[in-house]
């Protein structure tokens, strides 16, 4: 049982169950389906189970089997799909899916990643409203500019409606900080940083919690900020970021720009970087950069801002 391989495909009623020697079942995507499915794997562990993350649909079955000390992996479903179709299995059902997830993980040889706390979970979750509030504000401004007359009072009522949403948002999220002391003191050395406010030291801890556990390249590839190649024959392309957290990235979008004028050193690397002919939004990406390379050495050493930390970065 120790070379078990398990691969849960998760819609909203029901869990697929693939293993890896050929089994296949179903159970309800509720807590009696969780608890029958754990007391199904707890017997016999298997070595890794295998679910993709799926908008939250995933999160109280992986609590439940996590719960019972079991291996458990939540993957990125885009990649998995991509394995399969390197695979040739063009086909898609749930059941489908599932055995995908068996073979995904042999293959990878992953392993398990611990998931997020409670209070992780619901600081993400407050994060994540924040920002869906936000967009949800900008869409209703941008349509008043160009509304008929008519429209304009229950427009400009949403607006006021999504500003005072927003400030009960940040209420919350203070509310989340004061409630956890290690979340205090890591926010206290992110926003030592010029250019680091409260809600971005926030979205940073909610959703790059790998902060301070991984190299300089692991955690620029993991927020989506590290250049990649594009090489074949003779020609040689643009290095170009692709992939990563989108939040994050747009969290760090945003304090290196406010970095570039307020950050003495990061507005001199900049700067350096114009000089020599680096295209403007080449140089704000290496800011980013930059920028995340320093706070992730930062948390590693637990250690507030310097300017000499520039030097490591």
């Amino acid at each position: 049982m120790s070379e078990l391989y398990v691969g849960i495909d998760v819609s909203k009623e029901r869990l697929d169950v693939a293993f890896s020697d050929g089994r296949e079942c179903q159970f309800g995507n509720d807590p009696s389906g969780h608890s029958q499915l754990r007391e199904l794997l707890s017997p016999q562990p298997p070595q890794l189970i295998v679910m993709e993350a799926t908008g939250g649909l995933e999160r109280s079955a992986a609590a439940a089997l996590a719960a019972a000390g079991l291996a458990l992996r939540i993957v990125n479903a885009r990649q998995v799909r991509d394995f399969a179709k390197a695979s040739g299995r063009l086909a898609k059902t749930d059941r489908l899916d599932a055995q995908v997830l068996v073979k995904f993980g042999q293959a990878m040889k992953l392993e398990s990643r611990e998931l997020p706390s409670e209070q992780q979970q619901g600081l993400q979750a407050l994060v994540a409203r924040r920002q869906q509030l936000i967009e949800m504000l900008v869409m209703e401004k941008n349509r008043l500019g160009s509304a008929h007359k008519g429209v304009k009072p229950g427009l400009k009522k949403n607006i006021d409606w999504l500003e005072q949403q927003i400030k009960r948002s940040d209420q919350d999220l203070g509310s989340a900080l004061r409630e956890c002391g290690v979340w205090r003191e890591t926010v206290e050395l992110l926003e030592s940083v010029p250019g680091i406010g409260r809600v971005t030291s926030l979205t940073l801890l909610a959703s790059l919690p790998e902060l301070g556990t991984l190299n300089r390249r692991e955690i620029s590839a993991l927020a989506g900020v590290a250049p990649f190649n594009c090489d074949t024959g003779g020609w040689s392309g643009k290095r170009c970021i692709y992939g990563g957290r989108a939040i994050v990235r747009g969290a760090l979008y945003m304090s290196a720009l406010a970095g570039i004028r307020h950050n003495v050193v990061l507005k001199v690397f900049y700067q350096r970087l114009r000089a020599a002919g680096k295209p403007a939004k080449v140089a704000l990406v290496a800011c980013m950069r930059k920028l995340l390379t320093i706070i992730n050495s930062m948390i590693r050493h637990r250690q507030c801002w310097s300017p000499k930390l520039m030097e490591i970065a």
